[in-house]
């Protein structure tokens, strides 16, 4: 099958393509500078807002371009969060609308941050969206894909976790911290965390491409979220450093603004229809996950 991705050249996307290829599909690159081929693709083309995407031979399309959601959440930074993804999902929604033989799946990527603040709360695909500036830009960004159903294409909306892998995502700076020694719990270490391993994600993707009953929301992170404490301890134990040093959640806030509600916030997410179509993770817990990334 011809797949076609946004955001190839990002931490999932180099991935997705050796994975998608060993699985014997080819791969058709969307990216803002096609001048230079993506390795491993049957194609590179451009990405723009400007004009169509050309999408002639796919037959299936996953969309994960978006801004980064790490980092300090200025007025600036907020609207290119909202607006990479919102505007860039509409875009592929259209250019799917005006092709007269569309992809049979769009796979548009979306986050768990949809859910807001869980608490305790263990929680699926079948809760409700919960509230903050997450929440809001995943349910916007879902919305924006929607009209492809006119034409018949099957929507899917991997919502995604915190992403652990070699090469990048958000554990490559923490394993260094926690490497130099000064690695901690964050706030009270009690708040959950969802998370999946970069080849479980890549996995569930393909999974879901291949699988035609699937469609709508699915929860893609491990079946065994952890406490902050819970990861803090693991991680310092598999680079063998002390984890001594907490960050108190004063500080976060001070340093971070609106983003420290997301790292001391708690997301007890788990996996509830990828398990019942029957997928199975080659890391569900957290010390072997890690020990695979770091």
């Amino acid at each position: 099958m011809n797949i076609a991705l946004t955001g190839a050249t990002g931490f999932i996307g180099r991935r997705f393509i050796q994975l998608a290829n060993e699985a014997g599909h080819g791969i058709i690159a969307f990216t803002r500078h096609p001048e230079t081929p993506v390795a491993g693709c049957l194609d590179t083309r451009h990405y723009q807002l400007e004009a169509p995407l050309h999408l002639d031979g796919c037959e299936a399309v996953l969309h994960l371009a978006g801004e980064s959601v790490v980092g300090l959440w200025t007025k600036k930074k907020r609207e290119r969060i909202l607006e990479s993804r919102v505007a860039g999902t509409r875009h592929v929604a259209r250019s799917i609308l005006q092709m007269q033989t569309p992809p049979r799946v769009l796979l548009s990527a979306s986050a768990i941050g949809i859910y807001g603040d869980t608490g305790e709360v263990e929680t699926d695909e079948f809760s409700v969206a919960g509230s903050g500036f997450l929440a809001q830009v995943a349910l916007a960004w879902e919305r924006a894909a929607t009209p492809v159903r006119e034409k018949g294409v099957r929507l899917v909306h991997p919502r995604i976790a915190i992403v652990y892998g070699k090469g990048g995502g958000a554990l490559q700076p923490i394993a260094r911290v926690f490497k130099l020694g000064l690695g901690g719990r964050l706030g009270s270490g009690r708040q959950w965390i969802s998370w999946i391993h970069l080849d479980d994600l890549c996995r569930l993707l393909l999974f879901c491409i291949a699988n035609e009953t699937i469609s709508g929301p699915i929860n893609a992170c491990s079946p065994e979220p952890a406490t902050n404490a819970h990861f803090t301890g693991t991680l310092a134990r598999i680079v063998r450093r002390p984890a001594i040093l907490p960050a108190p959640a004063f500080a976060l806030r001070a340093i971070l603004g609106g983003f420290s509600a997301e790292l001391l916030g708690s997301k007890r997410i788990v996996p509830r229809r990828a398990l019942e179509c029957g997928f199975n993770f080659q890391y569900p817990g957290l010390d072997p996950a890690l020990r695979a990334a770091v």
